[in-house]
Parts: structure tokens; C-alpha cells; sequence
């Protein structure tokens, strides 16, 4: 069967990585966020750097930004070299360099050995926006001056090789020369290697304003006397602060605490959070999921057993009231007790004792009740399904901890921290997230609060490979809306709506140039080299199941086979 190289290494144009979003105003390169801006607005950036911090300062600073932003565009090059060799995969770097309008790169002598770790590389640089408008406000150099082009050079050949390759620009147009040309090799290779390291090394001098800015903070916060928050209390949105402040002028009283707000809020974290603040901090913290108890057993749970209460009860053991004194006792789901436990934990708050299940020995507890519940405990007083005296008792402090989709700048650092908790878990180095994952978590509602949020981290840490960033296709997060409709860009580089090598391809299948079949074999060998033979995973990335695509490849298979069993017979048939 014939196959489809030509729209396939289409299909891997760069151009094709390349979306403008209409809707949102926002710039795609595959899943990082990009800007286009003015080359003379980056330009005058550029000037006033040169200006206010000197010449040499400026360099290093530039240098090293384009240094961050070659290795960022490494992440891609990694991408493509799942399906290309090293050398293709090389050139991905310098083709980005040209599609984000930088420089026009043309290589010279590129030499590599990857597993050894052996690089050199010669290019031409044409058109280089840094060198012309360097020269347009400072004349010409004597020496060269595209650094953050060196910079991005530098990092993105030492992202790919995985080891420090430095570059030297040994012709300049900012220097009078009428191109840029560049060499880079290993940094042990280069006789001035230290001198040039001074650029990519951050400058004592901004170490120092980041100590004097860690001490002004310090200061600022001791003179507020300002509490630090507790390592697993994470946020930052108003709804979580004044959750957070209530709970901690709560912390020195007695007074019983009800927390309120949708599953998965983080309500027990809220209650130890108040117990790890409260002068019962050094007693035991004791929960209980009042919906997780079967009715009959709610009261000898909470209130203990004697021996022979009941059949089976062939041990005396005391309740959970009694384990937690002098500490704190979590109630979550407080709403679903049954109206008997309702009245005696209504008689402990008041009396402060409880009596065993078979007992009428009245024992003493010195315990701090602190309750929590999703229901609405209004109206299941209305409906007579709890106690109003009880409601009373347990609402005189009432803290509501709002739903993760009102809490939008929390996501973010609570995504960081779970995936910073799972990431050592299970062993692997991450960077982070992408751009766009970073926009799926944000738009996402989260109806399943902080406990989905955790859980989707969990997953994205186990599918995103090691040392790469997590990406949307890793959060699989449910009742996402499609992404908006974008732009591309074609082969001529303009803007065009709809993917232009796919248009092309129907063009081919309705001209008769390809059959249904070929493109449908292409598509499943594709998706299968893509999955690395992980036929699961290949029918996700088609939006089939695994049945159907097992169905599908040995349907294609059979085709295979009954096209060369005509030409083996014809072969063989006299002539």
C-alpha cells in the first residue's frame, strides 16, 4: 500500500504548530503562549536596558533571556525527535528561530553525535532584527552584539544536546559585517570559555537587591506581626483569605466551629488547620465521616460500647468522644446523623460528658467540636431531618469556604503544589506546565473542588513524560469546552482558517489521488508509531476504542494481504 510521506512531513511543518485564536486574542506555538510585537518597540526595550544598566550588563541580561526562550523552544525539538532522526530534529530550533521572525538561519557545517555528546555547528544569519537595530542607534560595534540571539542559540543546542554548548558570533552586521555568522561547540572547547560564561551567570548585583528585597519583606512582616500561612493552607483569592482569617481568630477559642461549602472544598484540611493553631494542638485530632457510619452503629462510634450492650459487643471500647479528649473532634457531613445521635451529641456539647452504649455511668470529655457539612442544615431543619436545637449549638461560628471556580488565583498554585507532592511520589522531574494547560486549568469549572484538582494532577504526573512539562492532552479534564476556532498559517504564510495541509488532503482523496483506504491506513499507522505501539493509547489520540481500532487494523491487514496474493499468483502463473 502506498504511503502518504509527502502530506505526512506536511503535516510536520512548523507552520503547522502556529494558531492565532481569534476569540481570545491569544498567539499558539504549539502549546506555549507567544506574542507579536513591534520589532522597533523591542528595539527602544532593548535601548533603554543599554542605557540605564551600561553596555556589559545589558548583555548579560539579554543574553540570558534568549538563552530561557532557546530552551523553552527545545521542548519541541524533543517532541520531534520521537519520529525523526537527531539532525532533523536539530533543525527544528533554527526553523523556529526563522518562523518567529528573528533572523533567517541557514546552516553552514552541523556535526553532531548525540549519545557522545560530540556538536559542532556553523550557520549564517541573515536579516538579524537585533544587529540591525543595534546599529541604528549606536552605529557600529567593534565587536558583535546579537545576544539574545546567541543567548537563544546557546540554550537551545544545550537543552537538545543535554549538555553546555556555547556559541560565538564570529561575524556581525551590527559589527559592519554584511551577515551574522555563529560557531558553537562544547564549552571545554572554547579557549575564552569563562570569559563568555560571565554573560549567562546572573550578576552579584542583582543577588544583592533580591537579599535586600527578601529582608525589606522580612522587616515588613514583623513589624505587622504577620502570621505565616500554614505550608498546606494554600491561597491567595479574597473568598480563601477571609475563610482563612475567620479560622484563625477562631483558633484560641472554645467556641464550636461549623464549616460550610461544597464537596471537596478541603473542609478537614480547614478543621486541622484550626486544631494545629488552637492550645489543643498537642492532643489528638480525631475525624469522622458521620455519612460512612451505618445508622445502628452511629451511636456507639461516637459514644463507645460497653461490654454486652449488644450481641457481639464482647469488649468494652470507648467511642470517638472519648478518644479525642482534650483534643478536637471533626463531624464532617454532620447533616446526615440520625435524629437519636442528634440528641445526645446535642446533650455532650452541653453537658460535656457522654455515657457508653450499655452504660449509665455518665463519663466527663473535654472536647472541641468543630462540624462540617454540604447540605443545607436550614432547610433540613424545615423538613424536620435535624435538630434546631442542635443547628443552634453547632452554627454560633460559622465559617463558608467558597468552590474552587470562585477561587480562580488559587488553582494555579494549588496545581504547583500538588504537582511538585506527586512528582516525588512518583519519581520524575517535571517543569512544570505549558501554556495552554496552564489555560484549560483556569477555564476549567471544577464541580469536584480541590479533590478533582488533586486527582487530575495525580494523572497528568503519570502521563507527562519525565523532564517535559504537563500538557492539556495530559489533564483529561471532563465537560472541557473544544478549543475556539483558529487560525493558521498557510504555505505562503498567511493567516487561514482550518488546518491547509488537511484541505489539501481532501482535495487529493476527492481527484482521485488517494483512495479512502490509504488515508485511513496512514492515520491508524500514524497514531499507532505516535503511541509507540500502545494500541490504548493510539485509539485515545483517534477518539476511538480500542476494540474499534483493533477491528480497523487487521481490516487493513486482510487488505494487505489480499493484494499480494493476486501478485504472487501472477507471478507464478506461466508465461
Amino acid at each position: 500500500m502506498r504511503k502518504l510521506t509527502s502530506v505526512a512531513k506536511a503535516a510536520d511543518d512548523l507552520r503547522s504548530h502556529v494558531h492565532f485564536d481569534a476569540e481570545t486574542g491569544q498567539i499558539w506555538l504549539n502549546e506555549n503562549r507567544m506574542l507579536l510585537v513591534h520589532a522597533e518597540a523591542q528595539a527602544l526595550l532593548r535601548k533603554e536596558l543599554i542605557d540605564t544598566l551600561g553596555m556589559e550588563r545589558a548583555r548579560g541580561l539579554l543574553t540570558r533571556m534568549g538563552y530561557a526562550s532557546g530552551a523553552r523552544d527545545a521542548e519541541l525539538a524533543r517532541k520531534q525527535s520521537q519520529s525523526a532522526d537527531d539532525m532533523e530534529a536539530f533543525m527544528t530550533g533554527p526553523k523556529l528561530h526563522t518562523l518567529e521572525g528573528i533572523v533567517r538561519v541557514t546552516p553552514i557545517r552541523l556535526e553532531m553525535d548525540r549519545p557522545r555528546g560530540d556538536f559542532y555547528g556553523e550557520f549564517l544569519w541573515e536579516h538579524s532584527w537585533e544587529g540591525q537595530w543595534h546599529r541604528h542607534y549606536f552605529g557600529v560595534h567593534h565587536e558583535p552584539v546579537c545576544w539574545t540571539q546567541i543567548g537563544y542559540a546557546s540554550g537551545y543546542t544545550s537543552a537538545f544536546m543535554g549538555r553546555r554548548i556555547l556559541y560565538k558570533e564570529v561575524e556581525c552586521v551590527g559589527a559592519g559585517d554584511n551577515n551574522c555568522r555563529i560557531v558553537g561547540k562544547p564549552i571545554e572547547d572554547w579557549e575564552d570559555a569563562d570569559e563568555q560564561m560571565r554573560y549567562y551567570n546572573p550578576e552579584s548585583i542583582a543577588d544583592q537587591l533580591i537579599d535586600l528585597q527578601t529582608q525589606v519583606t522580612h522587616l515588613r512582616s514583623s513589624i505587622g506581626e504577620k502570621e505565616t500561612q500554614p505550608q498546606h493552607m494554600i491561597g491567595v483569592s479574597p473568598g480563601f483569605r477571609a475563610a482563612y482569617g475567620l479560622l484563625k481568630q477562631a483558633a484560641d477559642s472554645q467556641i464550636p466551629v461549623l464549616l460550610l461549602g461544597e464537596t471537596g472544598v478541603g473542609k478537614e484540611v480547614f478543621a486541622r488547620c484550626l486544631h494545629e493553631m488552637s492550645p489543643r494542638a498537642g492532643r489528638d485530632f480525631v475525624a469522622v465521616n458521620c455519612a460512612a457510619i451505618p445508622q445502628e452503629l452511629v451511636e456507639s462510634e461516637l459514644f463507645g460500647v460497653e461490654k454486652g450492650a449488644y450481641t457481639g459487643a464482647q469488649s468494652a471500647r470507648p467511642g470517638r468522644f472519648e478518644r479525642a479528649d482534650g483534643g478536637m473532634l471533626f463531624l464532617d457531613e454532620v447533616g446526615d446523623l440520625p435524629l437519636p445521635a442528634q440528641a445526645k451529641l446535642l446533650r455532650v456539647l452541653q453537658e460535656r460528658e457522654i455515657e457508653r452504649l450499655g452504660d449509665a455511668r455518665p463519663r466527663k470529655v473535654d472536647v472541641r467540636v468543630v462540624a462540617a457539612t454540604n447540605a443545607d442544615l436550614a432547610r433540613l431543619v424545615k423538613d424536620g431531618k435535624f435538630r434546631l436545637d442542635l443547628y443552634y449549638r453547632l452554627n454560633a461560628y460559622q465559617i463558608l469556604i467558597p468552590p474552587l471556580r470562585e477561587r480562580k488565583d488559587d488553582i494555579s498554585p494549588l496545581s504547583k503544589a500538588f504537582l511538585e507532592q506527586y512528582a516525588t511520589v512518583h519519581g520524575k522531574r517535571l517543569r512544570g506546565f505549558t501554556d495552554k494547560a496552564k489555560r484549560a486549568l483556569l477555564s476549567y469549572t471544577w464541580p469536584g473542588n480541590i479533590r478533582e484538582l488533586q486527582n487530575v494532577m495525580e494523572r497528568a504526573v503519570i502521563l507527562a513524560p519525565h523532564g517535559t512539562r504537563v500538557e492539556a492532552e495530559h489533564l483529561f479534564l471532563a465537560e472541557r469546552a473544544g478549543p475556539p476556532p483558529e487560525l493558521g498559517l498557510d504555505a505562503h504564510g498567511d493567516l487561514a482558517r482550518g488546518w491547509q495541509p488537511g484541505e489539501k488532503l481532501c482535495e487529493s482523496v476527492l481527484n482521485g489521488v488517494f483512495t479512502l483506504d490509504e488515508v485511513e491506513s496512514m492515520l491508524l499507522e500514524a497514531a499507532v508509531a505516535k503511541a509507540r505501539g500502545n494500541l490504548s493509547g493510539a485509539a485515545r489520540l483517534l477518539g476511538i476504542t480500542r476494540p474499534q481500532l483493533a477491528y480497523r487494523l487487521k481490516r487493513m491487514k486482510e487488505g494487505d494481504r489480499q493484494e499480494k496474493a493476486p501478485a504472487q499468483s501472477g507471478a507464478a502463473s506461466p508465461a
